[in-house]
């Protein structure tokens, strides 16, 4: 039997001769490099424990560079304000790092690619084959335009399609990623309430005199963007979330559950009015109205379809609450007359004739704004396109534009499919409803501007999507059901 007063322990090793002078070596050679090179290698020494940490758990648990994906989604553009590089190549870095480890983990055993085997994933390599496709349309001329555009159009769509599939294998799995979600968003909303209260730090009053006060700065009220992007995509994924977040409160037994949803939902929708993103209204009219329909009950179809009705009643037709900025802004959204609407339908009518002739569009990454560091001089680059789907239509053309269409459809209709007819689990239901409805509410306000491409909302979207479309995995089989009672075993069996 050993003696725990004769173990040597690790605080006993550190004492030896050896360990002491490779800390002191250590010291020395850091204390070096910090004078020569100044405090961001300090910095950067500082977090090498916690990055050795990641990587090690990353390679243990793949699932967790998907997870990191969407943590990125939602802060990588505005991390872009306090740290000069570029941070859009750690989305690259990290999806493909987490394929990587996803080889590691399995090095041993042969990795079984057969969840990936799904219509999703070959929608998926469709739209990738034709976004690479587009790197030889003749109207293309800037291939690093093409190269930016692709990577958020379709490549990451590819591969986050790929992993959800292969690593979320579980339901405990898609809990965390909804839970991962609504507490990312719950933050994005506390630092927009905090913007609009408190004011903003020197590095966001930098972004705005850089040239964004000219869009977030409207009649000197300042529109809300968090840590995100902009307003625009702050606005519209909170509006998403919230549907998202809402459903699974209405539907939460657990009161700490539906309390922390419904804080999600409610601050949410309030972020959307802070950004004065008008489009955004119609994520939760077009989300709750299709989780009305999914639910097959004429009563709550009823009821919730007069709710969504007042909404617009209230925006489109009244004047209450005229004097709040916000919402003054929102009804705009509502009046066909609005010359911003107007200024968006005359360049559409401009791109129009310009498309007639070219199926194909004018080249993937060469239209809106973002297209005038590639060409500062060129056509598209000087119309903005504002909606997403009108920047697909203007640079990959009707072709492109009805390819997309079809992929977003068949999408919502399989799913939904799936959800009305298909899922037995009661529980798994509600989520996949929750999922579908917050997709097509981006899927309309994405009409108004370029919502659903762009992250965070994007990599929500991406994995909703491999949710959705593999839901019968992780459907309970009917033997396996718990019911209490006969009425409730039947109104089961009839879903």
């Amino acid at each position: 039997m050993l003696n725990p007063f004769e173990q040597t322990t690790g605080s006993d090793r550190l004492r030896s001769p050896h360990s002491l002078l490779l800390i002191v070596f250590l010291l020395v050679v850091s204390a070096c490099m910090i004078s020569y090179m100044g405090l961001a290698i300090g910095l950067g020494l500082m977090i090498l424990p916690f990055v050795f940490t990641y990587l090690y758990l990353l390679f243990l648990y793949p699932v967790i560079g998907l997870y990191t994906s969407l943590l990125l989604g939602f802060t990588i553009l505005g991390l872009a304000r306090y740290v000069d590089f570029q941070v859009g190549l750690l989305m690259d870095g990290i999806l493909f790092l987490t394929f990587i480890a996803l080889i590691f983990s399995r090095f041993y055993d042969k990795i079984d690619w057969t969840p990936a085997k799904k219509d999703i994933t070959l929608l998926a390599v469709i739209w990738l084959g034709y976004s690479f496709f587009e790197v030889i349309n003749p109207e293309s001329r800037s291939f690093a335009a093409w190269l930016n555009a692709m990577r958020g159009i379709s490549m990451y769509m590819l591969l986050i399609v790929v992993l959800t599939l292969i690593l979320v294998d579980t339901k405990k799995k898609i809990d965390y990623f909804i839970y991962l979600w609504a507490g990312l968003s719950l933050l994005a909303s506390i630092k927009g309430i905090a913007q609009n209260f408190l004011g903003i730090d020197r590095f966001e009053q930098a972004w705005l005199d850089a040239g964004a006060a000219q869009t977030h700065v409207l009649f000197g009220k300042l529109r809300i963007f968090s840590f995100l992007s902009d307003a625009g995509q702050f606005g519209a994924n909170q509006a998403y979330s919230g549907v998202v977040a809402l459903i699974l409160s209405l539907e939460e037994k657990n009161w700490k559950k539906k309390s922390f949803f419904l804080i999600v939902a409610l601050l949410g929708f309030y972020g959307m009015l802070l950004s004065g993103t008008r489009g955004a209204i119609s994520i939760p009219l077009a989300g709750l109205g299709t989780y009305f329909v999914l639910k097959k009950n004429k009563a709550v179809m009823f009821s919730g379809f007069v709710a969504l009705v007042l909404v617009f009643v209230f925006f489109k037709y009244t004047t209450i609450g005229q004097g709040n900025q916000q919402i003054r802004r929102m009804r705009t959204a509502f009046d066909p007359n609005d010359a911003s609407f107007q200024v968006r339908l005359e360049n559409q009518r401009t791109l129009k004739v310009y498309l007639s002739t070219r199926p194909f569009g004018g080249g993937l990454g060469h239209a809106g704004v973002k297209a005038k560091k590639y060409l500062p001089n060129a056509f598209l680059s000087n119309i903005a396109t504002d909606s997403w789907y009108v920047m697909i239509w203007a640079e990959q053309g009707i072709v492109g534009l009805l390819l997309h269409l079809f992929i977003l459809f068949y999408i919502v209709i399989k799913s939904s499919y799936l959800i009305m007819n298909r899922i037995r689990d009661p529980i798994l239901k509600i989520k996949m409803s929750a999922l579908v409805s917050g997709m097509v509410g981006v899927m309309v306000a994405s009409y108004g501007n370029a919502v659903l491409g762009t992250v965070p909302t994007a990599i929500s979207i991406y994995i909703s999507m491999a949710l959705l479309l593999n839901s019968d995995k992780y459907d309970t089989p009917l033997n396996e059901v718990e019911v209490k009672s006969l009425p409730e075993r039947e109104k089961y069996l009839s879903a």
